[in-house]
């Protein structure tokens, strides 16, 4: 099915490898780098783009309180209103610390998250998490260990090349794990269950996404080709999906998204020879089918974006690379002289529409000639009429609201 979406607004600034969910009607968009003179730039931390999915207008709020440094590949979710940030990278090494901020009652003020119970996950990034019943359950990633942590060969999969670049100093190992950590906010408490079943192997740059009582993962890079499994969020145990129909090709830097209660829609990525891809897949994990859906995107691949879902089972793409020129740091983030990143908003149709939303969409289309008729509209419909119509007319692109770069 072709996107609706055609939205003509101005966007922030281009950007991969940020954090972007959706909560009520609105899209925030935190972090991420782009390019600036042919040189990659974190965005500043201390600012958080909104997105108005209903009028395609875009705004820039500050953010005050412990703001997180600059980082790369780190692991957001939303619970609740709130908007955890944990792991990443940057020049100073990788990280475990947690921060969080409410997104719901319009201070944005950064809280850096202290005196925790329990051990928290070894630094890390390219990680992914689900959230369930309350908790954040993290996965995988890549990063450092002490020779000490190092104690399952199943669990850790140590990165070779990362020995050409720091040797064996400090004893410190650099790899990827496919370890489960369980956060608890209310209690501020980390814990790592005990899992059952046979494990996904350690990876990175994967996708996951929570659909009922499972957390669903897939792809990334030391995965199994386009492998697929689940962690049952309740015995903990691991299943591995087999697939009853083709499978979409093997990739990294993808996203996957619930759309139903049944269903999950994968987008885009890169692929195990490095092209950068612009498929669409939707899963039934009922009866375990892949189906590539048809699109209009087809021209727009993307890598390191990211993918909410929106009203109606729409997914919202936005941002992301469009091309692969970067250059492999398996210590640091991936950095890049000349790469293309976006800005754009790209809207996938995953469900048939209610009959109101196919109904609103032909007024908004036909606003012009239908501009008397609207008057008959009840008031309240009258508003979502117009607040809609703005993101179908071309409009001045206006002075855009932003901190200056770090």
């Amino acid at each position: 099915m072709d996107s609706t979406a055609e939205l003509r607004m101005w966007s922030p600034r281009e950007r991969s490898d940020h954090t972007a969910f959706v909560e009520g009607d609105l899209l925030y968009v935190w972090g991420g780098y782009h390019s600036v003179a042919g040189e990659e730039v974190f965005l500043p931390s201390d600012e958080i783009c909104l997105y108005d999915m209903s009028s395609g207008i875009w705004e820039t709020q500050a953010m005050t309180g412990d703001v997180p440094p600059s980082l790369s590949q780190t692991c957001g979710c939303c619970l609740n209103g709130v908007m955890y940030i944990f792991g990443g990278c940057n020049d100073n090494g990788h990280t475990n610390q947690l921060y969080w901020v409410n997104l719901l009652d319009g201070m944005f003020a950064w809280r850096k998250v202290t005196d925790t119970k329990g051990t928290p996950p070894s630094p890390r990034d390219r990680h992914s998490c689900w959230v369930y019943r309350d908790r954040i359950i993290y996965f995988g990633g890549y990063g450092c260990k002490q020779l000490r942590e190092v104690n399952d060969s199943q669990s850790f999969i140590t990165d070779e090349a990362s020995w050409a670049t720091i040797g064996t100093a400090l004893f410190r190992f650099w790899g990827w794990n496919n370890e489960v950590h369980v956060y608890d906010p209310k209690t501020a408490t980390w814990n790592e269950p005990q899992t059952n079943g046979v494990p996904p192997t350690p990876r990175a740059a994967h996708c996951s996404a929570t659909l009922g009582s499972r957390g669903y993962v897939c792809g990334g890079v030391e995965a199994t080709a386009m492998d697929m499994h689940f962690l049952d969020l309740e015995s903990w145990t691991w299943t591995k999906v087999v697939p009853t129909s083709t499978v979409p090709m093997g990739r990294s830097w993808h996203t996957l998204t619930a759309v139903s209660d049944s269903a999950l829609f994968l987008f885009g990525g890169l692929s195990a020879t490095g092209k950068p891809l612009s498929d669409a897949w939707v899963f039934d994990v009922q009866t375990k089918e892949w189906t590539e859906l048809e699109h209009s995107h087809r021209d727009q691949p993307r890598l390191w974006h990211s993918a909410c879902l929106g009203n109606d089972s729409d997914v919202i793409v936005f941002g992301g690379s469009r091309d692969y020129t970067l250059l492999m740091d398996t210590i640091s983030a991936l950095q890049s002289p000349s790469q293309s990143h976006c800005s754009d908003v790209l809207v996938f149709q995953t469900q048939p529409y209610p009959l109101i939303r196919l109904c609103e969409d032909c007024i908004v289309r036909n606003s012009r000639i239908l501009q008397e008729q609207l008057l008959w509209l009840p008031a309240k419909f009258q508003e979502i009429i117009q607040k809609r119509t703005s993101c179908f007319r071309p409009a001045a692109k206006p002075q855009e609201r932003s901190i200056p770069l770090l």
